[in-house]
């Protein structure tokens, strides 16, 4: 006897009429048209069956403070930090917790099952790192939380710095962050790059640095970062995060700087909303776009994720867990708009940033765990587009949330019909 049979679904590759066979928390069996006895069974009715949505980038510790203590006016990354600078002097652990919290239940209900967090490791406090490892533990059976060890003002840049950091590694902070472009020379930026790969490599851990989140064209960071994680043998355990200084660079340098991220098997998180709003506030017209080279990085054979980056914070006033949003601006900033671009899109917010977290059993084959959503919608484009609703989420084969069909009754010409905002409606 199965715990939950669901019949008749779309899955991401394009297979279609497909049955889930879940027994506990694993799927056993995926294939055509299977019918089986089961406690639950649901009739997806040709709809989507995606994986769960992963976040590879975001700051749970800054989430939900909008308006503390001001608003950012100039819309500037500079600005942001400043503002998150006064703000911190400010915070509570409750009030992080409770932010923390209120967010991942808006994670949940949007499908967002796994997200890595860069947190603040600058404060020699580490509130919020005790704060996010509390959070980390309540959401434990529902959201798998990843924390960075992120110095936000700089590794060195202050001189218990480092200190700081491996602080929140002993405490249970998971990957090692950084921010070379921020510290006070590129000479310091590319030790810093150094010195936190090395200790990464020291204590096995992941590497995951904020790097050239720039508009500035010689902010080369990454080419460091890609070097150190081939000297040290760290590959496919790097991401370089933002990489918005490739948007300013020169063909020729880039051509080169692809090979040695591929050869490093360096990984990327690009975070559109957040990029297209903060970059380019220097220039009049024309204005950069300001996101990473997407579809030249992913011809390279190079793993890239969409993250979200921010939600209502001192760098972004908007947002709401929904990486569909995420997917539809990434699809419109990169001009992915072909087909196959589109489903690229709708990977870097499944399966590219599952790849990058190390998240293990993730997928919807026989063996992975029973984590699913099953959207409105009869494939990835169409999921794009409309920003589908979730009307189930599952976590290791339980219910955690569901969301009525979006449906709209209209009146025209004296007739009243009902779209249910699918293509099959003629939209």
């Amino acid at each position: 006897m199965l715990d939950l049979l669901l019949k008749n679904a779309t899955l991401p590759d394009g297979r279609q009429a497909m049955s889930v066979a879940v027994r506990g928390e694993r799927i056993v069996e995926v294939a055509a048209g299977l019918d089986a006895p089961a406690h639950t069974v649901i009739d997806a009715q040709g709809l989507l069956l995606s994986p769960p949505f992963v976040d590879a980038h975001f700051h749970m510790d800054a989430t939900l403070s909008y308006g503390l203590p001001r608003v950012n006016q100039s819309g500037t990354l500079l600005e942001g930090i400043a503002l998150w600078g006064e703000l911190k002097p400010l915070l509570t652990q409750q009030a992080l917790i409770d932010r923390a919290l209120t967010y991942c239940d808006w994670a949940v209900a949007k499908g967002l099952l796994a997200i890595r967090t860069h947190v603040d490791v600058c404060d020699p406090r580490l509130l919020a790192v005790e704060a996010l490892l509390e959070v980390k533990k309540r959401v434990a059976p529902y959201i798998e939380l990843q924390l960075v060890a992120f110095p936000q003002d700089g590794v060195l840049r202050d001189a218990q710095g480092l200190d700081k950091l491996k602080r929140a590694l002993d405490l249970g902070v998971d990957v090692v962050g950084g921010i070379p472009h921020f510290e006070r020379t590129s000479e310091q930026g590319a030790q810093s790059v150094k010195l936190l790969c090395q200790l990464a490599a020291e204590r096995g851990l992941m590497v995951d640095m904020h790097c050239d989140e720039s508009d500035d064209p010689l902010s080369r960071h990454v080419e460091t970062l890609a070097f150190e994680t081939q000297r040290l043998g760290l590959h496919g355990r790097v991401t370089g995060s933002h990489l918005t200084s490739m948007h300013s660079m020169d063909n020729y340098y880039v051509s080169k700087l692809l090979r040695l991220m591929a050869e490093a098997q360096l990984q990327v998180v690009a975070n559109p909303l957040i990029n297209i709003t903060l970059q380019g506030r220097h220039d009049t017209y024309p204005k950069r776009r300001g996101m990473t080279r997407v579809p030249e990085l992913l011809a390279a054979g190079i793993n890239v994720a969409f993250g979200h980056d921010c939600v209502m914070d001192p760098w972004y006033s908007l947002g709401s867990g929904d990486m569909l949003e995420v997917a539809h601006m990434g699809l419109h900033v990169a001009q992915m708009t072909s087909q196959s671009a589109m489903r690229q899109c709708f990977d870097s917010v499944t399966a590219n940033p599952a790849r990058i977290l190390g998240l293990q059993g993730y997928g919807l084959e026989a063996g992975c765990f029973a984590d699913f959503v099953l959207l409105q919608a009869r494939d990835p484009v169409e999921a794009i587009r409309l920003r589908a609703t979730r009307l189930q989420v599952f976590k290791r084969g339980k219910l955690l949330a569901q969301t009525p069909a979006a449906t709209s009754a209209l009146y025209v010409s004296g007739r009243l019909g009902q779209i249910d905002w699918l293509s099959s409606a003629g939209l």
